[in-house]
């Protein structure tokens, strides 16, 4: 009777105990449509509920040959190519970004260098005429606010839509290389200055520039802002002199309110590509580019790979790597999107093919 008892209390505790198979759960290659020819590649995806996420990049890019805008749209259920009506332009597109599901804007480039500015108004994609003179790099968006990142005449600039069209924002010292948009007057700018990695803030009137990190040759991509004094930013460490191709530590920094603190990864080379948020706003993930660490001493050769994702916690670092895909090699990006008011989270970006060849990559935790 007691052994009863021990086996049904047990039984019990494993029903409300959760299952450590839960706490590691492994990223999971998703398809692409059939369709998708050799040669493709995604750079960035935006996502707004579980049956609905766009990700965009190029299709059929020859060794010498552009290729062809590709968007991808998830439906729930499988990935599906879209239709780009009027959309005869061979090129790439390189960024997408959505004020609303109904405000879906996507920047690219085409063949000859010009700028390309695509729209979905909820129901169809169609071309929308881009700032005069700029080259466009980056579309980011948040608190319906949208903003563009590009060059004109070889300088930076930085634009806003206003609603009617995009109006110029000054650009704080240094270059821009990644934005987090949370309202008109609360925008976190990661780049670089000439003292180093650095993170800018504005304010609706001016940027307020903090160096995140001095070392020569250190730089941010990715910024994250949780609280004024809470904001992460990701990218790449400094370095002086080495062998050509040496590996590059990763960058990874928390804003307190008052000064940046390098915070410790488990991984001890690559690019902090992307930082996303949970479902409140906090830091989940981090990505990183290339990541590599050192083998056990006197290993041949001496790295390894790392982690490709590392899941924070509040406290902690736990890293996933990326599944291998049969045919195909490592992520050369990997760009993350996370499905609002879940803990899904997609990643997007190109794998390494045969002979030098590449293919799309998208992955799914959750």
């Amino acid at each position: 009777m007691r052994r009863g008892l021990l086996l049904a209390a047990l039984a019990a505790a494993l029903t409300v105990m959760p299952s450590a198979a839960a706490d590691t759960l492994p990223w999971q290659h998703v398809p692409v449509p059939a369709q998708i020819r050799p040669q493709a590649a995604l750079n960035e995806a935006v996502a707004f509920g579980p049956d609905r996420a766009w990700a965009v990049g190029a299709d059929a890019v020859g060794r010498t040959a552009p290729g062809f805008p590709l968007v991808l749209r998830w439906d729930g259920t499988a990935w599906q190519r879209q239709s780009l009506p009027g959309t005869g332009w061979q090129g790439e597109l390189l960024s997408v970004a959505a004020a609303s599901p109904s405000e879906v804007w996507a920047v690219g480039r085409d063949a000859a260098g010009g700028a390309r500015l695509l729209r979905f108004d909820g129901a169809a994609w169609s071309e929308s005429r881009p700032p005069g003179g700029v080259v466009l790099g980056e579309v980011a968006a948040g608190g319906g606010e949208t903003w563009l990142i590009g060059a004109r005449d070889g300088a930076q600039v930085l634009l806003r839509r206003d609603g009617h069209g995009w109006q110029d924002v000054p650009v704080p010292p240094g270059s821009v290389a990644g934005l987090h948009v949370l309202g008109a007057g609360d925008v976190w700018a990661a780049g670089a200055a000439a003292e180093g990695a650095a993170v800018s803030h504005w304010d609706g009137r001016e940027w307020r520039q903090t160096i995140v990190d001095g070392f020569p040759r250190s730089a941010v991509n990715s910024v994250l802002a949780v609280s004024p004094t809470e904001v992460w930013a990701g990218g790449t460490a400094g370095f002086v002199g080495g062998p050509v191709g040496r590996p590059i530590p990763p960058l990874l920094a928390r804003w307190d309110g008052q000064e940046w603190n390098r915070v410790a990864v488990p991984t001890d080379f690559g690019s902090i590509s992307s930082l996303a948020p949970d479902a409140s706003g906090a830091l989940a993930w981090v990505a990183v580019a290339r990541s590599q660490k050192w083998g056990p001493p006197g290993s041949y050769p001496p790295l390894v790979s790392g982690p490709d994702f590392l899941a924070w916690d509040g406290a902690s670092f736990t890293g996933y790597e990326e599944p291998a895909v049969a045919g195909e090699g490592d992520s050369r990006t990997l760009r993350l999107a996370p499905v609002p008011g879940t803990e899904t989270m997609w990643s997007v970006g190109r794998a390494d093919g045969p002979e030098g060849t590449f293919a799309p990559r998208v992955l799914r935790f959750g």
